[in-house]
């Protein structure tokens, strides 16, 4: 376990530089620098000093060299659009996207997986019901269910329609305020967590149905065990195995952020921050964001190899050889 470990972590290590570099060598690339924020009326002189500030004077290897050495202190440059350290904002917006990210995988968790259990032990019209309900929401693209989110918001105001939290509510007591962040929880988390939620149920479904296939299973069947503990002590835990297999890669994709979602309910997050950067050619913000986003998809894979080897005896041996 130590080596599978170590493994990991350098796989961690080598795909947050990766991602980063890549990120800034193609916001150097891209048509465009950050001195295009500056205005028409800009002088030639303040254009050099933005490009000599920012090392866009520099070769693009020689920038990257020197960008790579101030990262290894956790000092990511400056951000040209907000004129502050670069740490500092990816640092709170990763946090904010975490938040987001814990409350959806925890409800897509809570309603995928009981609601495959059900669909791939019954038939009958609810469980047709529930199968078409999950292939909308894995067809309906992330806008869509954003866009319409926000539109049932606004005409029932059961919840706030975008934001992290209300203008009166900046100053307030913590409390106050934590409530004020978990009225607008709902629209994002959901928009996050349907088409998680509905992959989750049909991968359980599956497995479900083909566990209770199985020749144990019939043998226990013949034993008369209870149609409950044949599905919860019995079927349950050998189907889950293709769940902890996936649960990783959308740990990842949560916790990196979501452009669309994060930018349509204008919840202040990592995707949110990456977009506004590479709108502005903030080549160092992007970076950073880069960086986050790789670490978190790390972070992600690790969890998922654990839970695969918590519930499969045959990953555990794998990973330790």
């Amino acid at each position: 376990m130590i080596r599978f470990l170590a493994r990991r972590l350098l796989f961690a290590l080598v795909l947050v530089v990766a991602v980063s570099s890549a990120a800034l060598f193609l916001t150097r690339l891209a048509p465009g620098d950050v001195t295009s924020q500056l205005g028409p009326f800009a002088s030639p002189q303040e254009i050099a000093r933005v490009r000599a500030q920012y090392g866009l004077d520099r070769p693009a290897a020689g920038q990257w060299a020197a960008w790579v050495g101030r990262a290894v202190r956790f000092e990511f440059g400056d951000s040209f659009l907000y004129n502050r350290p670069v740490r500092g904002l990816v640092g709170r917006a990763a946090a904010n996207t975490a938040v987001l990210a814990v409350v959806a995988l925890t409800l897509a968790t809570l309603i995928g997986i009981p609601l495959g259990v059900f669909t791939g032990s019954r038939s009958g019209v609810a469980a047709t019901l529930v199968r078409a309900a999950s292939l909308v929401c894995i067809s309906i693209p992330p806008l869509l269910t954003s866009l319409l989110l926000v539109f049932v918001a606004s005409r029932t105001r059961w919840f706030p329609t975008g934001g992290m939290t209300s203008v009166q509510a900046l100053d307030v007591q913590w409390s106050a305020w934590i409530a004020d962040v978990a009225a607008h929880l709902p629209l994002p988390a959901l928009a996050l967590a349907l088409p998680i939620a509905a992959t989750f149920e049909r991968l359980q479904a599956q497995s479900m149905s083909d566990a209770l296939h199985q020749p144990f299973l019939l043998a226990a069947i013949a034993r008369g065990v209870s149609a409950r503990d044949l599905i919860v002590r019995h079927a349950w835990p050998v189907s889950v195995r293709p769940i902890c297999a996936v649960y990783g890669i959308a740990i990842g994709a949560l916790l990196s952020g979501s452009f669309v979602v994060e930018y349509v309910t204008a919840w202040p997050g990592l995707g949110r921050l990456m977009f506004e950067a590479l709108r502005a050619r903030d080549i160092y913000l992007v970076a950073g964001c880069a960086a986050t986003g790789g670490l978190f998809l790390a972070f992600g894979s690790l969890v998922g190899d654990l839970l695969l080897a918590a519930a499969d005896p045959r990953a555990r041996e794998a990973q330790a050889a």
